[in-house]
């Protein structure tokens, strides 16, 4: 039976412990191996000074702190000027608010990028404007009371 040692390992870590083997030597090789091979790890024989790792070496999900990945992707985005809704998702809400008043209603390519673009645009500036209330009350969360108070501010209704 093979003696285990117990390291001390950071919180998550999913390494197995070091595993030293007897002192019996290999019969096959005339010095004791360092380390044994991914085959001979599977057969069961073990060199002297045996370190047996996790096979398949998973990488350790990086841990961000609180409101670092936000401020990742505020950025990814601010730099990118692609649309943020997805098209297909858009146009689908799109013919689904047309079908209310008309059944017969269709829309040119240009015409539903066109209601995407604005619709963005007005979105980020509310968006803007919520952010803005929210910091005033010393707060770096939105919340509804945000929206309800911007949209005050800017004269529109919230149905």
């Amino acid at each position: 039976m093979a003696r285990t040692k117990q390291l001390s390992r950071k919180r998550g870590s999913r390494q197995r412990p070091v595993t030293f083997a007897s002192p019996v030597r290999s019969t096959t090789q005339p010095w004791p191996s360092p380390f044994v091979t991914e085959a001979a790890n599977q057969h069961g024989t073990q060199g002297r000074g045996t370190k047996m790792y996790n096979a398949d070496k998973r990488k350790m999900q990086r841990r961000f702190r609180p409101g670092r990945k936000a401020l990742k992707e505020i950025r990814k985005f601010q730099r990118s000027t692609a649309l943020l809704i997805p098209k297909m998702t858009f146009q689908r809400l799109v013919r689904e608010v047309a079908w209310r008043f008309n059944l017969e209603l269709k829309f040119q390519v240009d015409a539903l990028f066109a209601l995407q673009e604005a619709a963005e645009a007005y979105l980020v500036g509310l968006f803007e404007d919520l952010n803005l209330c929210a910091l005033h009350a010393k707060r770096v969360t939105v919340m509804p009371r945000d929206m309800h108070l911007a949209l005050r501010l800017r004269g529109e209704r919230l149905h």
